[in-house]
């Protein structure tokens, strides 16, 4: 007998199971090599004297094995109707059998098996690969196509797409994402026309849905370095972003070409497209750069030129502690946050209206820091200047981030 062999005894056990050749080789997968599960199956019987099972009547397999030709084209012809660099077969096999075969390990205490699955996922993909011809790739397949072998029905797992770039926002009209209805919750109502949307359209949706279009994906996300507030214009260089498309059964778009269609809009542009990938999600979303702001002013009376510029020569790397703003209490938590005001320049352009430009910590309430928002706010603009003041515009002029 060769050194590879299992004992004999065990060996008997399990082709006494009724398995075909294919099967007891899987039993004893990781003995020997250099051969197939039917070849190993084959010479352990041969070995033991048991008599051959075809595979047809094998209770564990029932003859899968030999539509293998079947799954193949079924996989290929899926497959290949999609863009990707590389591919990977997986497959669902019938839970009876799955469960057959653990009791046949468990019952006979085996430890140098393989799945059922592990081998029809490695035959299918060889088989099929010849028609696709794309690399096999296990760690991070584009593509994975997982077929179900009772029914030879495949569906396919596709890897998102991830584009990066900087928006400019010029609506005060339009928020950042999509705002689901508060009325119906993205279900449709009378509120919002059945739209199941508190805005018709947002900076996401404008690039998001011609995106969805041209990689034929199923669903569009959208990962902003920060948000402005709806009434807030985006400019300068603007906001990095990340989109991600989901289920792209095209993945070779022009980029240009996206952001040539998007920049038609007269609400928002996107600047600098480039493909990335997810761990750009994750830089953008826990960036905190400084923010650079302008804002029109309007007080309660009449301010003194002089006043306002020292106002807001004051507030030079100053810390406010921030409360939570009575506008947004109802959906972040009541906490009293550190924030720095960088510095402050001052311009007055009448009697009761100046424009401040600002450099903030990320994640600062400019709106309050300029209002005080009835002592929410320590210090304030309107403090220091002995007025009270409200913003009436607010425009992003700077992301003042560290990476491209």
């Amino acid at each position: 007998m060769e050194d590879w062999m299992p004992p004999s005894d065990l060996a008997a056990a399990v082709a006494a199971e009724g398995l075909c050749d294919r099967c007891l080789g899987r039993m004893f997968a990781k003995l020997g090599t250099g051969m197939t599960n039917d070849v190993r199956g084959a010479l352990i019987r041969e070995s033991i004297g048991s008599a051959k099972v075809e595979e047809e009547d094998c209770p564990l397999c029932g003859g899968t094995f030999l539509d293998m030709d079947l799954f193949a084209d079924a996989v290929a012809e899926e497959v290949t109707a999609v863009e990707s660099d590389n591919f990977l077969v997986g497959s669902k096999a019938d839970p009876a059998a799955l469960a057959l075969e653990k009791e046949i390990w468990q019952r006979h205490s085996l430890d140098a098996f393989e799945s059922i699955k592990t081998e029809l996922n490695r035959e299918i993909g060889k088989a099929a690969l010849p028609m696709i011809h794309r690399p096999v790739e296990f760690k991070t397949p584009q593509c994975v196509a997982c077929i179900d072998t009772r029914f030879a029905e495949v569906s396919l797992d596709l890897s998102p797409i991830f584009i990066k770039g900087r928006y400019l926002k010029f609506s005060r009209e339009i928020p950042q994402t999509i705002w689901p209805c508060r009325v119906c919750h993205g279900k449709g109502c009378s509120r919002c026309n059945g739209t199941g949307k508190m805005y018709q359209t947002s900076v996401q949706e404008i690039i998001g849905d011609i995106a969805l279009r041209m990689f034929d994906g199923k669903e569009h996300f959208f990962h902003g370095m920060g948000r402005e507030d709806i009434d807030a214009r985006c400019l300068g260089e603007g906001r990095p972003f990340v989109l991600e498309i989901s289920q792209p059964r095209k993945r070779k778009v022009d980029l240009e070409e996206l952001a040539h269609a998007a920049n038609q809009s007269e609400l928002a542009n996107y600047l600098r497209l480039e493909y990335t990938d997810r761990a750009e999600v994750k830089r953008t979303k826990t960036a905190e750069p400084t923010k650079t702001y302008r804002v029109l002013v309007k007080a309660d009376g009449k301010v003194n030129k002089e006043e306002v510029i020292n106002a807001a020569l004051s507030f030079r790397n100053v810390h406010l502690d921030q409360r939570t703003p009575r506008r947004v209490e109802h959906r972040r938590a009541d906490l009293v946050r550190d924030r720095e005001i960088l510095w402050v320049e001052a311009e007055v352009l009448g009697d009761d209206t100046f424009s401040l430009t600002l450099e903030t910590q990320s994640g600062t309430y400019v709106k309050e820091f300029v209002s005080g928002d009835e002592g929410r706010c320590v210090p304030s603009f309107s403090g220091a200047l002995g007025v009270q003041c409200r913003v009436t515009e607010l425009d992003v002029i700077a992301i003042n981030e560290g990476f491209k």
